[in-house]
């Protein structure tokens, strides 16, 4: 019995002293990193200053370092999680309150490993598991290009995160258990072209941090891009991973200036397109669409049955009809649309999501697709949440859910309400 006992706490001290590593590595791991020394010269040459520059759009940099209306790159936007807030820092050349002071090696261990200049863990908010990827080479244009964004002297505001999550020991235990730096592994079995694209959606572009599900811990579900609910927005980013029956041009189309004959981006994806993607050359939307359609299909879902009772009969019967009256002038007897105007609803694949919540919200609160070089007057849709009730809302979503061979789930009011008060962004 005494030699059971004393199994059992050399296995439990060697459980917690295995904890201890795993966290202390967290704070003290080596921040060499697999790429080498700095390549930054002093002062940073032309060219490399202007790739930084592309480089900081292709990663949308300035989305989330700069409130609006505010200074570009000077933090102080409220990023909303699950946890509480997050608020992004000053990355301007400011020294005092931004990355002025900053050398190529600091920043290559915040993008790299996650840790600011004085080793204090950053929060995933900033999507270092995404831009861990990121060459060295590319971390050190970032980094010359942001020496160059004038200086603004605004302090950095402490996050507003809750009881446990705002403490750094939680975060290091986080960072154990789903965070490990990396590099970009080019597939010789693919072409320039498709590497070209996997690297910037792993990395830069980050569109796994939207487009992946994530665990109650916040933790990306592997590098899946088969969709999910954006944490804290209110807004479903669908999978990536059903691109295949595209046109490669209409997806080119849709990535650069934000509508196509397919469909049309609303909510974030509009801010996206309008921020960072209409900024990339051609042949980067290129790699990004033969990477995309590359990926495999998700499974498709259960076949939906659809309830053939009188009452729900009638519950679409006043969807159609709210539809005639409110829609069909736009997106056609047929749901088919006119592009780029008013996009298809027949075999749009947000109405045909098993989350209903981007088309709740689009009748709610309009649709505004962004205005892009290619598309310098877009057709927004209006808002109808002031003129439809909860139920006239459900009823005519669940007719657009099911009409014209698509053929999923019909909504109810109470899906609607959740998500009526939550704002646009």
């Amino acid at each position: 019995m005494r030699k059971t006992v004393y199994t059992v706490i050399a296995l439990l001290l060697a459980a917690v002293l295995a904890a201890g590593a795993l966290l202390a590595r967290q704070f003290l791991g080596d921040d060499a990193g697999p790429a080498g020394a700095s390549t930054a010269a002093t002062p940073a040459p032309a060219e490399r200053v202007a790739r930084g520059a592309y480089l900081a759009r292709a990663g949308d940099c300035m989305a989330c370092h700069t409130t609006r209306g505010g200074q570009p790159y000077a933090g102080g936007r409220m990023l909303q999680t699950p946890f509480g807030g997050v608020i992004s820092p000053n990355i301007t050349a400011d020294r005092a309150t931004g990355i002025g002071a900053w050398s190529a090696d600091d920043f290559w261990r915040a993008l790299h490993h996650g840790k600011s200049r004085d080793g204090r863990l950053l929060y995933p908010a900033f999507p270092y598991p995404n831009y861990t990827r990121v060459t060295r080479d590319d971390a050190d244009a970032l980094y010359a290009y942001l020496q160059t964004v004038p200086a603004v002297h605004q302090s950095n505001q402490p996050h507003q995160l809750r009881f446990p999550f705002k403490l750094q020991i939680a975060l290091a235990a986080w960072r154990a258990l789903y965070f490990k730096p990396g590099a970009y592994a080019a597939d010789d079995k693919q072409s320039v072209e498709w590497n070209r694209g996997a690297y910037l959606v792993q990395g830069l572009g980050h569109c796994s941090a939207c487009h992946s599900a994530r665990n109650p811990l916040g933790a990306q579900e592997g590098e899946s891009l088969s969709g999910g609910m954006i944490p804290a927005l209110g807004w479903y980013a669908p999978s990536l991973n059903a691109r295949g029956d595209w046109r490669r041009e209409h997806l080119m189309a849709l990535l650069k200036t934000g509508t196509s004959p397919r469909a049309t981006v609303f909510g974030p994806m509009a801010e996206v397109v309008q921020q960072s993607l209409q900024h990339l050359d051609d042949g980067d939307i290129k790699a990004i669409a033969v990477y995309l359609q590359s990926l495999p299909a998700d499974k498709p879902p259960p076949a939906f049955e659809r309830d053939g009772g009188a009452e729900a009969v009638a519950f679409l019967a006043a969807g159609a009809r709210l539809y005639e009256k409110h829609c069909v002038d736009c997106h056609g007897a047929d749901g088919a649309g006119m592009a780029p105007a008013y996009p298809p609803l027949a075999g749009n694949q947000s109405l045909t999501m098993d989350s209903a919540v981007n088309p709740i919200r689009i009748v709610l609160n309009g649709g505004f697709a962004p205005g892009t070089a290619g598309n310098p007057r877009p057709y927004s849709m209006p808002p109808f949440g002031h003129a439809l009730n909860d139920t006239e809302v459900a009823q005519v979503v669940s007719y657009l859910r099911g009409a014209w061979g698509n053929n999923a789930p019909p909504v109810n009011g109470t899906d609607v309400n959740r998500y009526r008060a939550i704002p646009l962004d």
